[in-house]
């Protein structure tokens, strides 16, 4: 970690804290100790982040990490803190958006991500309008989430030269821009195969786009917030009463992984994780999993007895 820069940001957070929002000193000690709490965790990996660098990946492992750690109460506190922090170097114009953005504060007794079952995801799907050429793409993109556990940023990112159909695999441009290859299902291919020749084909695409898959109907790339509002939408529709991202399909793809009895180290290569650390949430998950099961059927539970 890089300690020198990171120690220059929380003095200017400080400076901002003390001088324009007028907190004081004990008020601002405490935003100071979240954001530190967030600089150890980041030194789990071998890579010297910016700020610019911390996307939501990043965000989402350490609440995850942060829930088996500290109460609910305080897990909402150290959220809002990083919220804060963030949203400072939004108004530098360090960056465009918060890495914290889009996470939930945990209510009480919520501590681990939601994961859809396979029922769930076809029921999703099935929500899906495809007699319109953007409801087909939207099927394709949450069939390709779901089936190789992508990041939303590498969704929107995977480019027409990243398809090796041949092999079997797709090329993941990750964090740090290191590349990784993921194996693809046949159907998955199929419905991506007709989707360039049926579709994209159709579009006036802008020149800079020209190589990426997925395009709006203006032939221009899709954005993160776009994915976001796709798959709200569909959860609504679909009356799921759970908090839905792009990021719960790359959750479900890796528990269903575990749960089927994938190794662990293999998971962190399809997820493209530099630490360990990060995919054994997902052995955190399936435990808490087993534990409500087991609550909720076993004779001798607390919930059975009477």
């Amino acid at each position: 970690m890089a300690t020198g820069y990171w120690e220059d940001k929380i003095k200017m957070f400080s400076s901002y804290l003390r001088l324009e929002r007028g907190l004081s000193d004990n008020s601002i000690e405490s935003y100071i100790l979240d954001v530190r709490k967030f600089l150890n965790y980041l030194e789990s990996y071998d890579t010297d982040f910016s700020v610019e660098q911390i996307d939501e990946e990043l965000a989402q492992g350490f609440v995850y990490q942060l829930s088996e750690l500290v109460a609910v109460n305080s897990q909402a506190r150290i959220i809002s803190g990083l919220k804060n922090f963030f949203n400072y170097f939004i108004l530098e114009r360090y960056i465009e958006r918060s890495p914290f953005e889009l996470i939930e504060t945990p209510k009480s007794g919520r501590k681990l991500p939601d994961i859809l079952s396979v029922e769930e995801i076809d029921r999703l799907i099935a929500c899906i309008d495809q007699s319109t050429n953007e409801g087909y793409r939207n099927k394709v993109i949450l069939e390709l989430l779901y089936s190789c556990g992508l990041r939303v940023s590498e969704l929107v990112s995977l480019r027409i030269s990243d398809l090796f159909f041949e092999e079997g695999f797709i090329r993941v441009i990750g964090k740090g821009d290191k590349q990784r290859f993921v194996p693809i299902d046949e159907d998955t291919m199929k419905y991506i195969s007709s989707y360039i020749k049926t579709i994209r084909c159709q579009l006036t695409i802008k020149k800079e786009d020209v190589d990426i898959l997925f395009l709006n109907r203006r032939g221009g790339q899709l954005t993160r917030a776009m994915i976001f509002t796709i798959i709200k939408q569909l959860a609504k529709i679909a009356k799921l009463n759970k908090v839905i991202s792009p990021h719960t399909f790359r959750h479900s793809f890796a528990t269903h992984l575990l749960e089927n009895g994938a190794d662990i180290r293999i998971i962190q290569v399809l997820l493209g994780h530099e630490s360990i650390t990060t995919t054994e949430i997902y052995t955190h998950i399936s435990t808490e999993r087993l534990r409500s099961v087991m609550e909720d059927f076993h004779p001798r539970s607390g919930k059975k007895r009477v």
